[in-house]
């Protein structure tokens, strides 16, 4: 790309070690008994400090947690929805869209269109009912977009150069073979959830909060959900395998490591290509996410949708407006969504947590 490379504004006080503590185990977390023991003698620590570190991390708003990231369509229900609140009772209406626990992410947005929610629920019933509850709360009628192809899965964020690039995306060989898979799972039946043997949901629902940053996490998650330790590595090991988690390892928070500019670019792809053009999209080392999602008509037109992330909003657009021209997206009706406030980011919770659970 001919933009200037966008990098992470890191902590001052951070240094090589924590550097590597955020970056080097966003995925392949150790899958052992003591994986914080682990990391620790990759980096020269001890286990405690290592722990430390994490929660520090935690603390200070830099990681969301260490855990998985589930694979969407494959657990319950989700959507990604929008409603255009009044300026005037923006914070009220937000307020409540945050309130609600199926909601895991709630940003405003410069669209007519200005809070953008994610809603995750065990069933599709449940999804519905929480969007039914919104809109008759806050009296603002709720576009829901579901997925309907997803491009680029979730491999996180690479602090050590450009600031949206995603891991492993350097080739585009590389990011046309991840394409190529995501695009295989949405195939798998969407109601997967609901097939689930009581234990494995058991363990699931202690597993989405993130692991216990104690010195034998599986063991405290298997405790949780009335497993060993050994079944309980083994079950995450399998989800690992099948696609049902995407990525186990500590989710970094991109706004407070610099990336303070965040882009939802929109197109309306006519239907016969828009999965070749969205697998070409995903090819590209900006694009932080890309999928297709169902249009809302006649409100919402646009079905093919992309991430950018970056340090200054100058370099979100140059990146968008390069890609853009390359695969002529431009000759369709589009869009850019920048993002104005966070009023939500957690982790998405598809089955409710049980009473007393660790966070």
């Amino acid at each position: 790309m001919s933009t200037t490379p966008r990098r992470v504004c890191l902590p001052h006080d951070l240094d090589a070690t924590g550097f590597r503590l955020l970056n080097d185990w966003q995925r392949d977390f150790p899958l052992v008994s003591r994986p914080f023991a682990r990391i620790g003698e990759s980096v020269g620590m001890a286990e405690h400090e290592v722990i430390a570190a994490y929660r520090r991390f935690i603390d200070d708003g830099l990681v969301s947690r260490v855990g998985a990231v589930f694979a969407p369509r494959r657990l319950g229900a989700s959507a990604l929805a929008a409603l255009a609140a009044p300026p005037e009772r923006l914070e009220e209406v937000a307020a409540r869209i945050s309130r609600e626990p199926a909601i895991n992410h709630n940003y405003q947005r410069e669209h007519a269109y200005n809070l953008w929610f994610v809603v995750t629920a065990a069933s599709p019933e449940h999804m519905r009912a929480v969007v039914a509850g919104i809109e008759r709360d806050t009296g603002c009628p709720v576009i829901v977009l579901p997925l309907e192809e997803e491009f680029h899965i979730d491999l996180g964020f690479d602090l050590k150069s450009d600031a949206g690039a995603r891991r492993g995306a350097g080739a585009s060989g590389d990011a046309a073979n991840l394409a190529a898979a995501a695009g295989a799972m949405t195939s798998l039946p969407r109601e997967s959830a609901c097939a689930l043997p009581a234990l494995e949901r058991e363990l699931i629902t202690a597993l989405q909060m993130g692991l216990p940053l104690v010195a034998e996490p599986f063991a405290a998650l298997g405790e949780c959900a009335g497993l060993t330790e050994g079944m309980a590595m083994e079950l995450i090991e399998r989800w690992l395998a099948d696609g049902l988690i995407r990525r186990l390892g500590v989710v970094v928070r991109h706004h407070e490591l610099g990336l303070e500019a965040n882009a939802m670019c929109v197109w309306d792809v006519p239907d016969d290509i828009v999965s070749a053009l969205g697998r070409r999209l995903a090819a590209e080392p900006a694009v932080t996410l890309c999928y297709r999602r169902r249009r809302a008509l006649p409100g919402w037109r646009y079905n093919l949708f992309c991430m950018i992330h970056g340090s200054a909003r100058d370099t979100v657009l140059a990146a968008r407006d390069d890609l853009a021209a390359r695969l002529g997206l431009d000759a369709y009706a589009h869009d850019v969504l920048f993002s104005c406030r966070r009023f939500k980011q957690t982790g998405a919770c598809y089955l409710p947590p049980k009473e007393g659970a660790h966070v």
